[in-house]
């Protein structure tokens, strides 16, 4: 068996909404989180207390909106992906960019877990 992944910790909790404007708004008027930044296809990246919550509107399939994402962060999420592979887990959408932010790049990966629950990794690629 190969070694399992090495999770840093929870990255990022995702949570699905349909007005960007009004959920941004209540997250950082009402519980006072801080807004990190926007991305124009619908995202806003959260923070408080070092956990970051991303609001997002409908993006891949319906059933994955009806349960918040856990994004568990790794360092290297290519060799992740490929011990996970080895361990017969097929991904639901490969790793890719997600977005460059000042001093890194930010990737997702997506699979399932034996419920079809969608468990996100995470990594944050230094330029």
């Amino acid at each position: 068996m190969s070694a399992s992944i090495e999770v840093e910790r929870i990255g990022l909790i995702t949570i699905a909404i349909t007005d960007l404007d009004k959920s941004v708004q209540f997250y950082c008027e009402i519980l006072g989180l801080e807004l990190l930044f926007e991305i124009a296809s619908g995202l806003a990246f959260l923070n408080r207390g070092g956990t970051r919550l991303m609001l997002t509107i409908l993006q891949g399939k319906v059933k994955n909106h009806k349960t918040s994402v856990i994004y568990y962060k790794v360092n290297d999420i290519h060799a992740s992906t490929e011990r996970l592979k080895d361990k017969g887990v097929e991904f639901e959408r490969e790793p890719q960019m997600a977005a460059k932010i000042e001093d890194h790049d930010l990737w997702f990966g997506f699979l399932g877990d034996p419920d079809n629950n969608v468990i996100g990794l995470m990594a944050e690629i230094p330029f």
